[in-house]
């Protein structure tokens, strides 16, 4: 039986070995980091490395608060910000839809950026924070980060970056700009159930009492910390994905696909395609029969297969994006992986048209 290809590392990444080492080793010696006692000050001491290593691989100078994982993260800071307002840009991921309910939304472009004009106007009255991502889960349409931190902050406003598929070290303009930046560690080789809100200025955020300094309560989850600061150890070469995801876009627009957002600036590690005349879950049945895992959507929505919020937002109908699904590279996806997938892509599209005719 052929080995199973998984390209939904957008969605979640295995995790490396350096971080389930780390992570028993966590456990070994685990005691509660609050306890006053010999094994509490050594499980401490464990964890405030971690914590440091976590910062320094994303060039981060502020504070760090250790969460249960982006979606955390973005919920504090969304809530506790002290601003008067929440903006939020439309293609963002659903927990921040979820954590800004009742925001105003920051329209994109046809190619998923935002549009810098209504950041302006709508930054003007009362402090607003603003969310936008590094990149969309979705398309991998990256945002201008700098551009959009200097119109925030000529306003008044604080700038929140929802980083969970950035790299560490993969954009500097995030940590110089960036009021808070949420992570994730099961999106970077990690474990499940850590990440970490990354905050510029404390006098920004509002406490709530308990641990982390009084910013988040609950026992401190250091081996998992450890799993995190281990994976990030370990550099993501983004750079070589770069001819792997051009390869992928001209295949599929050579044999008929559509690439989406194929102007716009997008992270080498995602992309969305859509193969005309086919439901996206149809292709995701056919690609799993064929030991290929892809996704449709992120994975927070793909489950219930409504239509993609994101690709609305970009002026796509309802049909149309129907028919996307998107694949994501992790540190070991390879020429030959991509390869594989663009054979079974055509396979599944030949299918189709013969079908329709």
């Amino acid at each position: 039986m052929r080995e199973r290809l998984y390209l939904d590392h957008a969605a979640t990444t295995p995790m490396r070995p350096a971080a389930i080492a780390a992570v028993e080793a966590g456990m070994r010696a685990w005691a509660n980091p609050s306890s006053p006692h010999a094994e509490g000050r050594a499980a401490r001491a464990k964890l405030e490395q971690a914590r440091a290593a976590i910062a320094a691989a994303y060039g981060w100078r502020g504070e760090t608060i250790l969460t249960s994982g982006a979606s955390e993260s973005v919920a504090i800071a969304l809530s506790r910000s002290g601003a008067e307002r929440r903006l939020i840009s439309a293609v963002e991921h659903d927990a921040v839809i979820r954590a800004g309910a009742d925001a105003g939304v920051l329209p994109v472009d046809a190619q998923g950026l935002l549009d810098l004009d209504a950041v302006t106007a709508l930054l003007e009255g009362p402090r607003a924070i603003v969310a936008v991502q590094w990149c969309n889960s979705e398309t991998g349409v990256r945002q201008p980060i700098a551009a959009i931190a200097e119109l925030t902050h000529a306003a008044g406003g604080l700038l929140l970056v929802d980083a969970a598929q950035m790299p560490a070290g993969a954009d500097g303009a995030v940590a110089e700009h960036a009021d808070f930046i949420a992570i994730s560690g099961h999106k970077r080789g990690g474990p499940i159930g850590i990440g970490a809100l990354l905050v510029r200025d404390l006098a920004t955020l509002a406490p709530t009492g308990g641990q982390e300094r009084g910013y988040r309560a609950g026992t401190e989850n250091m081996p998992a910390a450890l799993g995190f600061a281990a994976a990030l150890a370990e550099r993501e070469e983004v750079a070589r994905l770069v001819p792997l995801r051009a390869r992928l876009d001209d295949a599929i627009a050579r044999s008929g696909g559509e690439v989406v957002a194929a102007a716009a600036p997008r992270h080498p590690a995602i992309g969305s395609y859509r193969m005309p005349g086919l439901a996206a879950a149809t292709q995701l049945i056919r690609f799993d029969m064929a030991g290929i895992a892809v996704s449709a959507g992120s994975a927070c929505s793909s489950g219930s297969m409504k239509p993609s919020h994101v690709l609305g937002a970009m002026g796509w109908s309802v049909e149309a994006s129907r028919e996307v699904v998107r694949v994501s590279f992790g540190r070991d996806t390879s020429a030959a992986d991509v390869e594989r997938f663009i054979t079974e892509w055509r396979t599944v599209a030949r299918s189709a048209r013969a079908f329709a005719a």
